[in-house]
């Protein structure tokens, strides 16, 4: 299994760069061709497995940027709620998963209905994470409150099970929700950084990602270490890093 842990695959969320279809920033695209078959079959899997609209869009954009990005594609389906079929024989069929972004316990409420941690355990193809899909792909998920109340909710679990693809922590779009707040404190200073405390967070910019690889995890472009309260730059963009 070869896994790239997305912030953004698409470009910045924020509009700080302007990207059309895949973002080739630090190399994204060319590693993607290093792996991908000649034909791929890919899977999307949903954050939000009730809203067909979205998901829909969704997928029709990534199956459109995969292509432009001269990555041959036969089809991209999706796993939502319409999904007849969610089995592992179903799953291997596929070369490529990819997980979408959205809200993380959504997503994981999902992946855990559709039992896909145990399925993934057996996938050998390519696994692209997503934001959400990448936070969710941890072995432990750090579920970094969002929405407005969730800091504060004290049946909130901001450490739930998730696929196990990595031991790694990832916090997305980092460039973009490193100032925010959130129920009126500092999303970062005030939250995160204390739930850090005996754990380590890797927090990518959008543009950058994590490849898991033979058993190693190389950082692609700028990042930080979240470790014991401490916020670090560990890598830049345009250079890597072993996590």
């Amino acid at each position: 299994m070869i896994v790239f842990l997305t912030s953004s695959p698409s470009g910045p969320l924020d509009n700080s760069r302007s990207v059309l279809g895949l973002d080739e920033m630090n190399h994204f695209v060319d590693n993607l061709k290093k792996y991908w078959p000649e034909s791929a079959r890919a899977l999307m899997i949903t954050a939000f497995p009730d809203d067909d609209s979205q998901n829909d869009q969704m997928v029709g954009f990534f199956a459109g940027a995969i292509r432009d990005a001269g990555l041959p594609l036969e089809t991209l389906d999706l796993w939502d709620h319409r999904a007849l079929d969610t089995s592992l024989e179903c799953l291997r069929s596929y070369h490529v998963v990819m997980l979408g972004g959205g809200h993380v316990p959504t997503q994981n409420d999902f992946f855990i209905r559709i039992g896909l941690a145990e399925k993934m355990r057996a996938f050998p193809g390519i696994v692209i994470g997503i934001s959400a899909g990448t936070m969710n792909s941890a072995e432990i998920v750090y579920a970094q409150p969002e929405l407005d109340g969730e800091s504060l909710d004290p049946n909130y679990r901001r450490w739930i099970p998730g696929l196990g693809l990595t031991k790694t922590n990832i916090l997305p779009h980092y460039q973009m929700v490193r100032d925010n707040m959130l129920d009126g404190r500092r999303l970062f200073a005030d939250i995160t950084c204390p739930d850090s405390i005996g754990h380590r967070f890797l927090a990518l910019t959008d543009g950058s990602y994590l490849l898991l690889c033979d058993g190693r995890e190389t950082v692609w472009g700028e990042a930080y270490e979240i470790r014991d309260g401490i916020i670090r730059q560990i890598c830049e963009t345009d250079n890597t890093c072993v996590w």
